[in-house]
């Protein structure tokens, strides 16, 4: 099982942003900026593009709202996607708020953030979705 598997079955907390029957959504607690989204299919799959052609298709749909809220919650001049999947073998989206492509460049240092700012960042999200 993964990381992202036992977070999506609530054997690891996180900072849900939304959940449907196919996907959920977390904060990144290592974000690259306060706003940083993971999007994960619930079926485990490691590649992106090994994902079932369905749940492929969905997933932008899924992300949307989530994207517009962070944009929203966060200024920027637009909400970035990114699919790397290289450290956790479970396909997932990151979303972050962006001013330029620096800011998506994942060798930047991460933000180390308490579990009282990240609430902050996950209720500032809600209040936009």
């Amino acid at each position: 099982m993964s990381i992202f598997t036992k977070i999506i079955a609530g054997e690891i907390p996180s900072f849900k942003i939304a959940e449907d029957n196919d996907f959920y959504a977390f904060l990144d607690i290592f974000p690259l900026k306060k706003g940083h989204v993971l999007v994960v299919p619930k079926k485990e799959t490691d590649k992106i593009w090994d994902v079932d052609a369905d749940i492929l298709s969905k997933w932008l749909n899924f992300a949307k709202p989530i994207a517009l809220a962070i944009e929203k919650a966060f200024p920027c001049n637009r909400c970035g996607m990114s699919v790397i999947g290289i450290e956790v073998p479970h396909a997932h989206m990151h979303l972050l708020p962006i001013n330029n492509a620096d800011d998506i460049n994942f060798t930047n240092e991460k933000l180390k953030l308490s579990n009282e700012e990240l609430k902050n960042v996950q209720e500032k999200i809600l209040a936009h979705l």
